[in-house]
C-alpha cells in the first residue's frame, strides 16, 4: 500500500499524527473513519497523488497516532480532532486545503470546517449525515442496524473490555456487516492487516470509544449550536453516500445537507457503507471531478 509514500509522524493539538504523504499540487487531506485508518483510502490515494499534494493521518485514537487519555469524550470531540488536522496541515506548510473525510473522519471533516471556515477549500463528506440529524432522525430499526452508536459510548471501561476480549472478530463482523456484500472482500488484505493490528493493541478500543463518547453528547451539542445560531457551511460541499449505506435510509441526504450548506451537490454510489473499497473507481472519479474546479 501507498507506494512511494513518506511516512510522518507530525504534532497535534495533543496528539502526534501518522500521516502518509505524497504528490505536488493543492494540498488534499484525506481523513478515514471507525473502523479503520488512513489505510482506507490506499485504493484511490495514489491517483490523487497524480494531481494533489496528498495527506492520509490516522486520527487520534486510531492506527499509528497517538491515543491521549481522555474521559467521557472530552478528548475525542471532533472539534478537539479537526483542531489536530489543522495543526498538521500548518505544520506541514498548507494554511488552506482541499479535505475529503469518510465516516467519522467526515464528521471531523465538516467540524473542521465550521470552526476554520478560512483552511477548507473544497469540502467532500462520504456516507455521512450530520451528528446531530442521525440523533433526531433514529428510530428502533436505525438502532439496531447502527447499535454502536450506543453500545461506544457507554461508560469506560465497558465496551473496551468487551471488544478486547475478542477484537478481530468483532472488527471483522462490524466491517463486513456495513458492506453491500456482508463480507470483508472489499478490503485489501494489507489494509484488513492494519486495521486488526489497530484494534488489537493495548488500549485500541479507547481511542475510538471515546470518539463515540463525544458522538453521543459534545459532538450534536456542537451542531445544535451551529443550527441555532444559523451558522452554515460556506465551502463547496460534495456528498456521496452508499446506495445501501445509514444516509440513503434516513432521507434525501442531499437535501438534508442543504439546511446546513450554502452549496451542496452530490451523488449516489452502488456500495454499501465504504465507498472507497467497495467502488473505487467510482468514488475516485466523483472526488477527482469536485476537486479539480479549485
Amino acid at each position: 500500500m501507498f507506494e512511494g509514500f513518506e511516512t510522518r509522524d507530525v504534532p497535534g493539538e495533543g496528539a502526534t499524527i501518522f500521516c502518509r504523504i505524497k504528490g505536488s499540487g493543492e494540498p488534499l487531506l484525506l481523513l478515514h473513519g471507525y473502523p479503520q485508518t488512513g489505510a482506507m483510502w490506499a485504493p484511490i490515494a495514489e491517483r490523487l497523488a497524480e494531481r494533489f499534494t496528498v495527506i492520509v493521518p490516522d486520527l487520534r485514537g486510531y492506527g499509528r497516532s497517538s491515543a491521549p487519555e481522555s474521559s467521557g469524550g472530552e478528548g475525542y470531540s471532533k472539534r478537539r480532532m479537526g483542531a489536530d488536522m489543522v495543526a498538521v496541515m500548518r505544520a506541514l506548510g498548507h494554511e488552506r486545503f482541499h479535505l475529503a473525510g469518510h465516516d467519522r473522519g467526515a464528521r471531523v471533516a465538516y467540524r473542521l470546517a465550521f470552526d476554520h471556515p478560512d483552511r477548507v477549500r473544497r469540502l467532500a463528506l462520504l456516507d455521512i449525515l450530520p451528528t446531530l440529524e442521525m440523533w433526531e432522525r433514529i428510530d428502533a430499526s436505525g438502532m439496531l442496524s447502527s447499535y454502536h452508536w450506543a453500545f461506544l459510548a457507554q461508560p469506560n471501561p465497558m465496551p473496551e473490555r468487551l471488544i478486547a476480549s475478542d477484537p478481530v472478530f468483532y472488527l471483522d463482523h462490524t466491517l463486513a456487516s456495513w458492506t453491500k456484500s456482508k463480507s470483508t472482500a472489499p478490503f485489501a488484505s494489507e489494509a484488513l492487516a492494519e486495521y486488526r493490528k489497530s484494534f488489537s493493541q493495548p488500549g485500541g478500543a479507547h481511542g475510538p470509544c471515546e470518539d463515540y463518547r463525544a458522538g453521543a453528547t459534545i459532538d450534536p451539542a456542537d451542531d445544535a449550536a451551529d443550527r441555532e445560531a444559523g451558522r452554515r457551511l460556506a465551502c463547496p460541499t460534495l456528498i456521496l453516500w452508499g446506495t445501501d449505506g445509514t444516509p440513503a435510509k434516513n432521507g434525501d441526504p442531499l437535501a438534508i445537507w442543504r439546511s446546513w450548506a450554502d452549496e451542496v451537490e452530490g451523488q449516489a454510489i452502488e456500495s454499501g457503507h465504504f465507498l472507497v473499497e467497495e467502488a473505487p473507481e467510482e468514488t475516485l472519479a466523483a472526488l477527482e471531478r469536485f476537486f479539480a474546479k479549485g
